[in-house]
């Protein structure tokens, strides 16, 4: 597994793909590995009754195919692989619910959703290649770190604030690109042209944001990433320097990239221990979730309703609002909703939760909602943007129609976070929230005991059996 440093970080990382096995894998982060496909089916399933995904879906019927991978979820269907990792790419991010790593670095904060590349491609070429469930967990897990080494190492510029790109859609095709080349055995100099084809295929903006097109980016960096793969095991060739090489992956998308922060440490440590990865609580940009969390308490503790709110007062980060993530002022409708401070606060206020009901067109609508939004302010808080890009921080300050005034600081390690992680009960309930409406009880315990023996499983595509409707 020893890789030399001295040469250019896009061989590096066909190197220790190529040469990385389930034994090299830590214990923790196979469980970690387990909880994330939980986790990733669960918001597949509930997004694959969204429109967008039922478009998709829609779609891959359109070009046809040979059947050689299921979707997940409801009108699952056959499809060629690269096609059935579109449809569930875009379920699994329709709802934005799917797991978030954060950067541990000063000059970046959301760095990409790490689960669904890589697992879209495992599953959509699990029913062909029937790999164990050793080789599915270590495709995955490369997968992951790779993406999210990427994401660490490209110039800021690249996200929010900068160049504007969604990084799941840009960085997330080379998750799938690994899972993919991993699986199918592919050779270090294979692998090396994949990862150069999915360089010159990555794609994915951020002003897609509160559209459908947001989901789509996901699908897509799935569906192009086993295309790249595929296309290096035919032969197909592309540069050695693909990431790293004057007019490159880096130069193009980000002016640049930090090498000490990929060479030499793949592995070191992995990924999906640190920075880790944040499963959701709510289905909705990452960053909102401690000021949720935040204004929940505070109704709580306080026994306020909205009837006595006169106005909310927000501070946060640029990591947070415009030029971050949460940049709509007001929500009309779900997709909005996601993306919008004014939305959660008065989600929070209204309901004291956030889960599908409150992310709906219908609540999002409803005059009490709407009325109440326009009550809230969030703005920018210097100090709170001088603690860095890597710290999400709220302050809100409720004001009530009597003139009291109620105050709440969000905690540093939030709910879901790597330091304060949803236990498995937690997570059972979100999956069973999730997919209840598809799949029934027998079903989703059948995944769930495999998903725990997964490591022990001799044919992974058994994962998907209980999945389809």
């Amino acid at each position: 597994m020893n890789v030399q440093t001295a040469t250019g970080v896009t061989r590096q990382i066909a190197g220790f793909v190529t040469a990385t096995d389930f034994e090299n894998l830590p214990a923790e982060a196979v469980e970690i590995a387990k909880r994330c496909v939980v986790d990733g089916t669960a918001v597949m399933i509930a997004g694959s009754s969204e429109p967008c995904a039922e478009i998709a879906r829609a779609y891959v019927v359109q070009v046809q195919g040979a059947p050689e991978a299921r979707t997940v979820g409801k009108g699952s269907l056959k499809a060629p692989p690269q096609l059935a990792a579109l449809a569930n790419g875009v379920a699994g991010h329709a709802l934005d619910w799917d797991d978030t790593a954060l950067s541990l670095k000063k000059d970046r904060s959301v760095l990409i959703h790490p689960t669904m590349p890589p697992l879209c491609a495992c599953y959509a070429l699990s029913d062909d290649l029937k790999p164990t469930g050793q080789e599915f967990l270590t495709a995955f897990i490369l997968g992951f770190e790779v993406e999210v080494k990427i994401a660490e190492a490209i110039n800021p510029e690249h996200f929010a604030g900068g160049r504007g790109f969604h990084t799941s859609g840009t960085i997330g095709i080379f998750g799938s690109t690994v899972a993919a080349a991993k699986l199918m055995r592919l050779s270090e100099a294979q692998t090396l042209n994949a990862l150069a084809i999915a360089a010159t295929m990555s794609a994915g903006l951020g002003v897609n944001h509160g559209t459908m097109s947001k989901p789509l980016n996901m699908g897509r960096a799935a569906e192009s990433g086993i295309t790249a793969a595929r296309l290096a095991s035919l032969g197909f060739d592309g540069p050695t320097y693909s990431l790293e090489g004057g007019r490159g992956f880096f130069e193009a998308f980000g002016g640049g990239f930090l090498a000490e922060r990929l060479s030499g440490r793949f592995g070191a440590p992995f990924a999906i221990l640190t920075p880790g990865t944040s499963i959701k609580p709510y289905p909705s940009g990452v960053v909102g979730h401690p000021g949720m969390d935040a204004m929940k308490k505070l109704v709580i503790d306080n026994d306020i309703d909205a009837a006595m709110v006169e106005s909310i007062q927000v501070k946060t980060g640029p990591n947070v609002i415009a030029p971050g993530p949460l940049r709509i002022l007001h929500a009309t409708n779900a997709l909005e909703a996601k993306f919008c401070v004014a939305f959660q606060m008065a989600a929070m206020v209204l309901r004291r939760k956030a889960g599908l009901d409150e992310f709906s067109d219908t609540f999002v609508q409803s005059e009490e909602c709407q009325a109440l939004q326009r009550k809230v302010r969030a703005e920018i808080d210097p100090d709170i943007a001088a603690l860095g890009k890597d710290k999400v921080v709220f302050e809100v300050e409720l004001t009530t129609t009597e003139g009291k005034h109620f105050q709440q600081r969000s905690e540093e390690h939030y709910r879901g976070g790597p330091k304060n992680p949803l236990t498995w009960d937690e997570l059972g309930e979100k999956f069973e929230d999730c997919a209840k409406a598809l799949i029934g009880e027998a079903d989703r315990d059948r995944f769930l005991q495999s998903v725990r023996q997964l490591g022990d499983l001799s044919d992974a595509s058994v994962l998907l059996d209980p999945l389809t409707s």
